[in-house]
Formats: structure tokens, sequence, C-alpha cells
């Protein structure tokens, strides 16, 4: 097992995601506790000493079911990483309460890492209101010895970050990030990484494998990956991108099988850096699978100059392309909710003004009916 040190602790390289574990049924909120419990057990026996659960995860059930998991082993002999539930915000002033629920749910006196959930567009004005006492109480825990390191996972934008670091950077010990090599470029992760390395604060790495998209290429991205390393499994693809990025410390994966736990412990056994050649090839790989199907915006906003509704035009560009190349999800309606309704693309009236002005002959009206579409599920 790779190993990284971090402030004296020699922490797994792979860290056990339980957002996706094995249930019953098909049931997202019933863990399969059984086929957990092995999958944990092959993993600690191999090294992993990190295990990251959440409120929210498999509708509440993850934390209480690592929680039973864990407690057949020594708790010294593993860290813990769960997070308050922030992107709920009618949470926001109830910190101390899920705060004593999770440490019974996880069956512990103390949480090694804890995180502010997932800070974006949504929740950054409730979580920079002091008047909800969720930063107060958890440097108090910290204090006390209940919570270890204090950090934060973000899926929000640059600005929504750099907020987030104004007021609260020197206090976060590390900060989760959705990085991979996709997200490089398509959501901006070099330069989330570069800010947050500008504050001195370590790496954590979520989303490797962007839900599965990168575990699975298609032919063509397959040959292009064999051709240099005939014996490297695609998924290891992934990984070893990340590892090289100065600063990252922990990779988490969402492990639902117990292939999958094997496959990842086989690719962390043994560090084989990326050389800059395939690390470009990697990256031009990237650009391929996302180029052809998202809108070329260069942002140069032409276009918002010529907007009657003024609507930043750019940024619900980038939201679409997002959307459109994920197939859904929750970041483009996550930022859209933190916008009044009148900034929706659903408020666009269609005139085509700044059409006339786009030089990449973008047919943003149209955009903007698609987008309304999508998020209406149509």
């Amino acid at each position: 097992m790779i190993y990284r040190d971090f402030q004296g602790l020699k922490l797994s390289a792979l860290g056990f995601g339980t957002m996706r574990l094995p249930v019953l049924n098909g049931e997202y909120g019933a863990v399969d506790k059984a086929a957990a419990a092995e999958m944990f057990d092959y993993a600690v026996k191999n090294g992993v000493n990190y295990f990251d659960t959440a409120w929210g995860y498999h509708d509440g059930a993850s934390e209480t079911a690592v929680g039973e998991i864990l407690s057949a082993y020594p708790r010294g002999s593993y860290y813990l990483a769960t997070k308050f539930p922030g992107y709920d915000l009618s949470n926001m002033d109830k910190v101390e309460e899920i705060f004593e629920a999770q440490l019974k749910k996880c069956r512990t006196d103390y949480f090694d890492f804890y995180l502010f959930h997932n800070v974006c567009e949504m929740n950054i004005g409730a979580y920079l209101d002091e008047s909800h006492g969720i930063f107060a109480y958890l440097k108090k825990q910290k204090g006390n010895g209940r919570i270890r390191h204090l950090g934060f996972s973000a899926h929000g934008s640059y600005n929504v970050i750099e907020r987030f670091l104004e007021k609260y950077g020197k206090d976060m010990e590390f900060c989760q990030l959705q990085i991979n090599y996709l997200d490089w470029s398509f959501q901006n992760a070099k330069e989330k990484v570069e800010l947050i390395r500008k504050h001195g604060i370590p790496v954590w790495v979520m989303e490797p494998l962007r839900g599965g998209r990168l575990a699975k290429l298609s032919p063509e991205e397959e040959a292009k990956l064999k051709e240099m390393r005939p014996d490297e499994n695609i998924p290891a693809w992934a990984f070893r991108f990340l590892l090289g990025i100065p600063g990252v410390k922990v990779i988490l994966s969402g492990m639902s099988d117990m292939e999958q736990v094997k496959d990842n412990i086989r690719t962390f056994s043994e560090d084989k850096p990326l050389s800059e050649s395939e690390r470009a090839a990697l990256l031009e790989l990237a650009e391929g699978m996302y180029k052809n199907s998202v809108l070329p915006c260069t942002a140069c906003r032409y276009c918002t100059s010529h907007c009657p509704k003024h609507l930043d035009i750019p940024d619900l560009i980038k939201l679409y392309n997002e959307h459109r190349f994920t197939g859904g999800g929750f970041i483009a309606p996550m930022a859209l909710s933190a916008l009044p309704e009148e900034k929706w693309p659903s408020a666009c009236v269609g005139c085509r003004s700044c059409e006339k002005v786009c030089p990449q002959q973008i047919r943003i009206s149209e955009m903007m009916k698609d987008f309304t579409a999508r998020l209406k599920g149509e």
C-alpha cells in the first residue's frame, strides 16, 4: 500500500469511500452489511486505514453500517472521516444535534477527520453566517479532541471556494475536491488545486473515476492507453494521474464490490508514476471525451452586454455543458439554486441579441431552451 504523510500520520493513499456500498434488493438505504464487512476486512488486511462516510450516504445508513463494521477493529488502527451535512440548509442550526448523533451512529468517541460537507453556491452564505454556530461548535469539538482534524469538501466554483478560504482557511487542515483527469480542465480542477495549495492545505480527492465514467472507456480510448502500458488496467490510469499531483494525500474510491476493492488495492500496492508524455496523452484523451459534446464558449462576455435580461450567459453555458455531458447530476441544479429565478436559463426571452455578437456562433437561445427542458427532466 502507498502511504502519504500527514501531520505525523501515515494515511493510506487509497481511502475507502462509503457512498456506494453493496445493498440489499436494490434499495439504496439497505446496506448489505455482511458483504461490506468482507470488503472492509480485505481492505484493512491489505493496508487501507482511511474510511470516509457521511450523514446522507445510503439515506443515512452509511454511518451506522460503517460504525458497526469498524467496531470489530481497534479504534487506533484506522482513521474515520464524516461530515456536517450543509448540503441541506435545514441542517444549519442543528450542528450539535447532528454531531452527537454521528458519534453514536459511528460507535466512536471522536472523528479523526471531520468536514464541512459540499461547500457550494447554494450554502456558502449559510456556512459563512456565524449565527448558525457551525464553525464555532466544530472548532470547540476540535479543541476538546472529538475532532482530530477539521477540513471541508467542495463541489462549488473557484470563487465559492475562495470565499470559504478567506474566512476559514487558516483553520482548515485539508480540502476534499472532485478531481480526475477529465475534470482537470472540464471543471477547472487544476485551478482549484492551485488555490488550495496556495493556502498551504493538502488535498483529498473524491470522484477519481467520475462516477465510473473513467473506469470503462470506449475501445478506441482504451487502445490508446494500452499502447503505452499494455498491463495497466484502465481505472489505474486515473489513480496514477492523481497520485502524481503534488499535495494529494488521500484518494477516495467508492467501492461497491469485492472485485473493485481488489483491483484498487493492486493499483495502490505499487507506485508507478506517469511520465510527462503519458500524462499529456491522458489529458489529450480527456479533451477528446468532451470537446465534441460541449458548446465552445470562451467566456469573452460579448453576449452579456447584449442580453436584455442581464443573464450571465457564459456561466450558464458552463453549467449546461456539465449537465449535458454528465447526463444530469446535481452540480448544475445546485449552482442554479443559489440564483434568483430571473437569472435562470428559463428567463431567456429568445431575442437572439446575444447570438449576433457571439464569435463562436453558439445558438445561445436554443441552449437556454434545451437547458430548461433538461432541468425539468423533459
